[in-house]
This record gives C-alpha cells, sequence and structure tokens, in this order.
C-alpha cells in the first residue's frame, strides 16, 4: 500500500479526520479528536504510527522487520509500520482498524456505544 492510499483508506473509517497540529509535515489522524494514527510525510522512508495493545505491539515488531517501536511515542503502545510491502495491506489494515479499537475502548462507555452504534435497553 502506498502513502496515497494509505491516506484514502484511513480517511474512509467513519468518524476518522485528518489534522496538523505539530506541523505541516506531519499528518495526525484522529477519532473523536484522540490520535490513532501518525504518518510523517516528509520521512523518506514512509510509514504509519499506531496505537497497539502492548503484548501484541512485541508479537507485531517479532514477527515483521518493518515493525518498530514508534519514534518519538511512548514505545508501549505505539508501533511505527514501514511502508515497504513487506506487511500485506489487509494486514495493514487489521491493525489501523486495532488502533481504533485501542482508542476507543479507553473512551467514557457512552462514547464507545455512540460510536460503535449502539443503544442502551
Amino acid at each position: 500500500m502506498n502513502i496515497e492510499e494509505l491516506y484514502d483508506y484511513c480517511l474512509s473509517i467513519p468518524g476518522v479526520e485528518e489534522t496538523f497540529p505539530f506541523d505541516e509535515v506531519t499528518l495526525v489522524l484522529k477519532l473523536m479528536g484522540k490520535m490513532i494514527a501518525l504518518i510523517p510525510l516528509d520521512a523518506e522512508k514512509k510509514s504509519i504510527s499506531l496505537k497497539c495493545d502492548p503484548e501484541k505491539a512485541i508479537a507485531l515488531r517479532q514477527k515483521y522487520s518493518c515493525v518498530q517501536a514508534a519514534y518519538h511515542m511512548h514505545k508501549k503502545y505505539w508501533n511505527s509500520i514501514e511502508l515497504s510491502g513487506s506487511m500485506p495491506d489487509e494486514e495493514l489494515k487489521k491493525w489501523i482498524h486495532h488502533s481504533i479499537e485501542e482508542v476507543v475502548k479507553k473512551m467514557p462507555k457512552k462514547i464507545q456505544q455512540e460510536y460503535y452504534g449502539k443503544t442502551e435497553g
């Protein structure tokens, strides 16, 4: 998946918005005001940083050489995935959705229900 396809895919997910809170070259994707992904647009090697369950983050780093602890992020929870093609697109999409799940599960139950479209009762 190239950077344009990645960008389009992420913005196709309901509720995801693009922001540039740090500078003009660091794209931060947010869901309900919370960061789910970071894409440095000026990097020589294109990558995306995603939030991840700590145990799964380690396993992912061991499985793929294109995955490392994210630079300038809490390395326990954030992985950087290089868009080298060594991770299949479907696998990358899975980890994007995992990042969303990790962010949503930290939100209040009412907000979680709102996001997932559930109603009480």
